[in-house]
């Protein structure tokens, strides 16, 4: 409870008259360096609520004589980004895609312009760095489905696969099972003989067998040889690089209900120049023609 101020007999500093069981409070004040500070600070506050938008009004704020805010800033930034970029979009847009391949000053822009599209649009599917997943096809590798030349990829990417596009890639995959075109131990004898086109073991007598309805059903679209059409977007069997599984059962199921996958008509969402750029970063990846 307070009491009469005093002096403290050891420290010789005046008490606040403040007292808790027997201690007295000391009336120390504050370093000055810490007041300055406090000072400062209330200064700069008011100096930046002059300046900048910062009090709260009825149905909006103050404005600040500068007229600053964060979206005008970012507005400013980004139209100069957008007028640094106008020349080499210029370029891009006339440029053919070998041309922008041949020139390192474009091929890094679209490149960069390119990494930058894919990670919005491309990511979800194809993963980071078009490591693809299960059902997405790993672009940074040798295998292409419908080629890997910057025109193939350039073609894939405004068309699309399997959708309503009138351009897009087409092509369909027999669902041998489900429709009844081979029975159960044709199709298990088919899977071990597509097992050993990648150097899977096997057994032999069913490798054999497998290999004769491979033949009559399957090397149309995959090749004799199971090496695979680009043309169509039949999958070489034999390099032991699978989307959706190179175990017995995955194949199985693939030569059953069959697996044909779709991919957006980006030319109807993305402008060419865009699109060229995203051709070139995909080429780029390490599995371009």
């Amino acid at each position: 409870m307070p009491t009469k101020t005093e002096k403290d007999a050891i420290t010789g500093r005046e008490t606040t008259g403040h007292e808790w069981d027997g201690i007295r409070e000391l009336d120390t004040p504050l370093p000055r360096w810490w007041v300055y500070i406090f000072y400062a600070t209330i200064a700069f506050a008011a100096v930046y609520c002059v300046l900048y938008p910062a009090i709260p009004l009825l149905r909006s704020h103050s404005e600040g004589m500068l007229g600053y805010t964060n979206r005008a800033a970012l507005v400013q930034s980004t139209e100069q980004a957008a007028a640094q970029q106008a020349g080499f979009i210029s370029r891009i847009r006339a440029a053919s895609l070998e041309e922008i391949r041949k020139d390192p000053e474009l091929l890094a822009f679209a490149e960069t312009g390119g990494r930058a599209a894919f990670a919005e649009n491309c990511v979800p599917c194809h993963r980071a760095g078009g490591a693809g997943a299960k059902g997405y096809p790993n672009l940074a590798d040798d295998d292409w489905l419908w080629g890997g030349t910057l025109g193939a990829i350039h073609q894939t990417i405004t068309h699309g696969v399997r959708n309503a596009d009138p351009d897009s890639r087409q092509s369909q995959m027999p669902r041998f099972g489900a429709d009844n075109l081979l029975n159960r131990q044709q199709i298990s004898d088919v899977a071990d003989y597509v097992l050993s086109l990648s150097h899977q073991p096997a057994p032999a007598d069913a490798v054999e067998r497998g290999s004769a309805i491979f033949a009559e059903n399957c090397a149309l679209c995959h090749g004799e040889k199971g090496t695979g059409n680009q043309e169509v977007g039949a999958k070489n069997l034999t390099n032991g690089i699978w989307i959706y599984g190179g175990d017995k059962a995955t194949i199985v199921e693939t030569i059953t209900n069959a697996r044909n996958g779709s991919m957006p008509s980006w030319g109807a969402r993305l402008d060419p120049t865009t699109i060229k750029m995203l051709a070139v970063y995909v080429h780029s990846l390490g599995g371009g023609q």
